[in-house]
């Protein structure tokens, strides 16, 4: 039997805004999509656990050098929080651990615990996460039964709101459809538990949607299954989906350089552009494309911190 031949990936640059399916990990999804694109290097800015859907940016090439950036963005989820059930990784996919009645919460005594949850607050990651301790994340510990002692950490919640109380009406499944936006390393499970302590009951999330990441605030995403049909028709038609490197810059200081001055940047020379505002920057060339990340000192002189090495349209 004759083997398939062998799939050749491509040097290629630019930001896919996946619509991570139900299921899948993220790092399923990045495989899956990297494996479409035929790309030969490619990374995800911040992982969706397995039961939540939504906007899953992942870089392709050179633009992995700004995945990291873009983990500490802000982002928004509606969610889905199941009332009166406490489980072991405070979403559905989890073991119960516990029931508890749920009482008739009026909107006022919802709102005031979802504001004990807004702001600058003390969180506790949960158990099952992907957070590492010696080297090995958390839910491998705690699938082999270890006890866990996790610290709470500081994180932001500029917003933790109602958007339906139909859903209380609801006698055989209480829950509750809550809007999300939070800044870095905040768990959304973890505030659905908490919500769910405050209010006596217990909680977990049941649904999870990522509706956007900064700076991607309306997205165009896309879903594998539509990805899979354009490969199928045209391959080339894939590209087309990409947006380019620059789109995840749009919230950095801009710089742009000579080639002279672009030259010496690529090379690790430090420049002096007598500039009074220090802090990172995005260096642009001539032609107006990102040609790295940058930072300038107290003394106005500009450091390369990650230089781009840009590839052209490669032909498959």
């Amino acid at each position: 039997m004759a083997q398939a031949p062998k799939k050749t990936f491509r040097k290629l640059d630019g930001i896919l805004l996946l619509d991570k399916p139900q299921g899948l990990s993220s790092n399923q999804a990045l495989q899956r999509a990297r494996h479409l694109f035929r790309a030969d290097k490619a990374g995800h800015t911040g992982s969706l656990d397995p039961l939540a859907t939504g906007l899953l940016p992942i870089c392709f090439g050179e633009a992995t050098k700004i995945a990291g950036n873009l983990l500490g963005s802000r982002k928004a989820y509606d969610t889905v929080a199941r009332l009166g059930i406490v489980t072991d990784t405070d979403d559905a996919e989890g073991q119960p651990l516990r029931e508890r009645p749920v009482g008739r919460y009026d909107i006022a005594t919802l709102d005031a615990a979802l504001r004990r949850l807004t702001g600058r607050i003390q969180q506790v990651p949960p158990i099952y996460s992907a957070l590492k301790r010696g080297g090995e994340p958390l839910y491998a510990k705690a699938r082999r039964g270890e006890t866990i002692e996790i610290e709470a950490r500081q994180v932001d919640v500029h917003a933790f709101e109602l958007l339906s109380e139909q859903d209380l009406l609801d006698g055989d499944a209480p829950q509750l459809r809550l809007h999300v936006e939070c800044g870095s390393g905040t768990y959304v499970r973890s505030l659905v538990r908490d919500l769910g302590e405050l209010l006596g009951c217990g909680a977990h999330v049941a649904e999870l949607r990522r509706l956007w990441v900064d700076p991607f605030r309306d997205p165009r995403m896309w879903t594998l299954e539509s990805l899979q049909a354009l490969a199928e028709r045209d391959p080339h038609c894939l590209d087309a989906c990409l947006l380019p490197l620059e789109v995840g810059l749009v919230g950095y200081r801009r710089i742009d350089l000579t080639e002279d001055a672009m030259r010496r940047f690529e090379h690790g020379q430090r420049l002096n552009l007598n500039d009074e505002s220090p802090g990172e920057c995005a260096v642009f060339d001539p032609r107006g494309r990102a040609r790295g990340l940058g930072r300038i000192d107290d003394v106005g002189s500009l450091s390369p911190q990650r230089v781009f090495q840009r590839h052209g349209d490669a032909e498959p």
